[in-house]
């Protein structure tokens, strides 16, 4: 069956007599307070200052299907001016603060990251209890690296049907059943350490769970931020929720060491048991989500979708190939400090603490220069200068009997750490669309702690085999590696405007029983394209290709009349009915600004014809008898 559309079909928000740009960018959004701010006039878009002299800020735009014009996206509206208004609020009565804080000005945000504060010092407190428990175990040296391993292993297992699932259930129930379970391993494990019932083996296992509950949390938790502040303040919020868990670096190790030296391990255990109640109870005055039009996806479907659209992107692949190499060559650092207190420098837990506390103090002063440095060197240059310099001080560390060169070594690779960490984890952001924002962060986790827990696991070998001053120096010289992999494969800057949602699609009205599993469904674009502009066709319908695949179509092809040179076809399948709803919600401001770039090489009539076409097989539906075609 084909069901033909001439136009994309379904209603506009941009009826009446005003254009696109004319209509107010503060139309059905309660001002709070009571303050109001003034509707634009003419058909200039909205410019907000928040304080000057900084410029103004254009709301962010959608396409209307209808005319293909750029007009204010509402969602996007009601997110930016509700920020504004808070932030005019808030300024009214406080001193506005600095660049490297100003996410914190925004309440909700400013709640999400407190929360967040609480649970990073009651993991990091643990993650110093159960380090120095294995060695109180007598673990070996590679049993020691092995506690990192067990908590980022997870991650690599776990985060990828972790962000799946927060795309089908929701990110509030994820967060909530997560924090539960993590809740009630850490109880476990403080009580089993209390009674003294601990194994090497049997104090990794709590920890391999432990971090399994962090891997089903972090897609839902982390993408959160999106929805917190403008996305023009997204790489601040990122770099500050790195600032949050290294001030928790900075003195939950030190806490750690003395509760550890003074009370036992189990107390770093129920530490981070209550460190996570402030997250439930944020999680749970989180709204719930708006009822859904479509069903979830299948959990299989829906990660292959996540993986399938970060290998298409240019821009993820790159951010997910460098962080891979970073975090494995970096995560020595992490995994043998406690040897590099016990054995190189003659320390016991509380100068494994303090190793800790100079790393996050390191961490925490980059957060306040990264605005900076992103200004002066750009994206690729602060990368490549955390590569480098993380790799200079993880070789100082290895060569280094000092306790005082080494204390300051680790506070330098803290600050590389943060600077590097928090530039992929917003590039990743940054380059996804909301719908897949969680599957897309969750493949980056998936690599990156993939190579973290591969890293722990290498240099706890090397270590054992070599010592561990020899293990550092040789992931000194990886991250020289993957700093010099920049200069041919860089991260480029960022422009994330036409990841905006585009205005919903409308399904066309077929008249033929079609239920949601009704497939395979193959669309089908004609186009009359001149011959004068056939070469700026095909560089569009490249774009086109990469466009559709990454959405979800299959099959992709692109044909051309044999008895009327003009007429172009473009084809794509998707499995089902549903899938072909879902292929389209997904289009964003940059598909349709594409789209009406091959309107205008388009001839034929005001827009190209679209057929929606039900793929019948005569031996299975003998009694579907040729083609039907409904004009829509």
């Amino acid at each position: 069956h084909v069901i033909r559309n001439d136009g994309v079909g379904g209603s506009s928000p941009f009826t009446g007599t005003r254009s696109p740009d004319q209509v107010p960018a503060t139309a059905g959004i309660a001002s709070r307070r009571d303050r109001q701010l003034p509707e634009p006039r003419d058909a200039q878009p909205v410019r907000l200052e928040r304080h000057a002299p900084q410029a103004p800020r254009t709301i962010p735009r959608r396409a209307n299907p209808d005319t293909d014009e750029i007009g204010p996206c509402p969602r996007a509206v009601e997110r930016y001016i509700s920020c504004d208004i808070a932030v005019a609020n808030v300024e009214n009565r406080v001193p506005l603060l600095p660049a490297s804080l100003s996410p914190l000005i925004y309440p909700p945000f400013r709640a999400y990251w407190l929360a967040g504060l609480g649970a990073n010092f009651g993991w990091l407190i643990q993650m110093v209890g159960a380090s120095w428990l294995m060695t109180q175990l007598g673990g070996t040296a590679e049993q020691i690296a092995l506690v990192q391993t067990s908590v980022s292993l997870p991650i690599m297992l776990f985060a990828l049907p972790a962000g799946a699932l927060a795309d089908a259930v929701g990110r509030r129930r994820m967060v909530l059943v997560s924090q539960v379970f993590i809740l009630l391993s850490s109880c476990l494990l403080a009580f089993f350490a209390w009674e003294g019932g601990l194994t090497p083996w049997a104090l990794l296992g709590f920890t391999f769970a432990i971090g399994a509950g962090k891997a089903m949390n972090n897609p839902s938790w982390q993408t959160m931020v999106s929805e917190l502040v403008p996305r023009k303040e997204l790489p601040t919020a990122v770099a500050l929720n790195g600032l949050g868990f290294n001030m928790a670096r900075s003195v939950g190790p030190a806490i750690g060491g003395i509760l550890v030296a003074t009370v036992g391990a189990f107390s770093a255990f129920v530490v981070n048991a209550v460190g996570n109640i402030g997250v439930v109870l944020l999680a749970m005055r989180w709204p719930r989500p708006e009822p859904r039009t479509l069903p979830p996806e299948p959990l299989g479907g829906a990660i292959l979708t996540g993986i399938r659209y970060a290998s298409m992107s240019i821009v993820l692949k790159r951010a997910i190939v460098r962080g891979t190499i970073f975090n494995f060559a970096a995560v020595s650092v992490m995994a043998l400090m406690p040897l590099v207190a016990r054995d190189l420098i003659g320390g016991g837990p509380q100068t494994f603490g303090l190793l800790l506390g100079a790393f996050g103090f390191g961490a925490v002063g980059a957060a306040f220069l990264g605005p900076l440095l992103r200004r002066r060197m750009g994206l690729e240059g602060g990368v490549r200068l955390g590569f480098v310099t993380f790799a200079v001080a993880a070789a100082i560390m290895g060569l280094s009997q000092s306790a005082f060169l080494t204390l300051a070594v680790a506070f330098v690779a803290g600050g590389s750490w943060l600077i590097t960490m928090s530039s992929f984890n917003a590039t990743v952001q940054l380059s996804s669309p909301r719908w897949v924002l969680s599957r897309a962060l969750a493949f980056y986790q998936t690599m990156s702690f993939g190579g973290n827990a591969l890293g722990s696991w290498v240099w706890g070998l090397v270590a054992g085999s070599f010592g561990t001053g020899s293990a550092l120096v040789a992931s000194a010289v990886v991250l020289l590696g993957g700093a010099a992999i920049g200069l041919v494969y860089g991260l480029r800057e960022l422009d994330s405007d036409g990841l905006d949602p585009h205005v919903p699609w409308t399904p066309p009205v077929p008249a033929v029983d079609m239920r949601p599993t009704s497939g395979p469904i193959v669309t089908t674009v004609e186009y009359r394209i001149e011959e004068k502009d056939i070469a700026a066709f095909h560089v569009l319908m490249a774009k086109r290709r990469r466009s559709r695949t990454r959405d979800g179509a299959r099959r992709w092809t692109l044909s051309r009349d044999l008895q009327d040179p003009q007429i172009w076809y473009e084809r794509f399948k998707t499995a089902t009915w549903v899938e072909t709803e879902r292929h389209h919600q997904r289009r964003t401001v940059a598909g349709a600004r594409l789209a009406s770039e091959l309107r205008a090489l388009h001839r034929g009539g005001e827009r190209p014809v679209v057929h929606y076409e039900l793929v019948r097989h005569p031996d299975i539906a003998s009694e579907w008898a040729g083609w039907e075609t409904i004009h829509h």
